[in-house]
């Protein structure tokens, strides 16, 4: 049976890669851009949660747990929520480019989520992340 393919985005941002690496470690420059998590360090086994909200204002608790960190260049760590069936990862790399930074994130797992809600819906991962990645990480590091 053939594996269903990951989600990938990929954006290139006007910043260096230590800039963007730490956009996307330090949890105060997260909560700028990404969630308010209370307690983050890039180090593989450390576990972290965060609060999300659905499509109709449903409250979903991420649970996740860093699997792999390759100091400036990448970071990937699970992605489940509390009480809900289902198992992905989520990968950010970073490719330095000189004065710029192409960012790749790719998201496994996504067909493992509920079928029956839409929230976790493909697309709705693919929507997400896309203003994430293309807009709220990209005006941060640009800014």
């Amino acid at each position: 049976m053939k594996q269903p393919e990951p989600f990938t985005i990929e954006r290139v941002y006007d910043a260096p890669a230590g800039k963007v690496w730490k956009a996307i470690t330090d949890r105060e420059q997260m909560k700028q851009w990404y969630f308010d998590i209370a307690e983050f360090k890039p180090e593989k086994g450390f576990e972290f949660q965060f609060a999300g909200q659905g499509h109709n204002g449903e409250q979903y608790l991420h649970l996740c747990k860093i699997t792999d960190v390759v100091a400036g260049k990448k970071l990937s760590y699970s992605w489940t929520y509390e009480g809900l069936e289902g198992y992905s990862v989520v990968t950010f790399e970073l490719f330095d480019e000189g004065s710029t930074t192409r960012l790749k994130l790719t998201h496994e797992g996504l067909e493992t989520f509920p079928k029956n809600n839409p929230d976790f819906a493909k697309e709705s991962f693919i929507e997400g992340w896309t203003y994430i990645i293309g807009k709220s990480l990209k005006e941060f590091v640009e800014k």
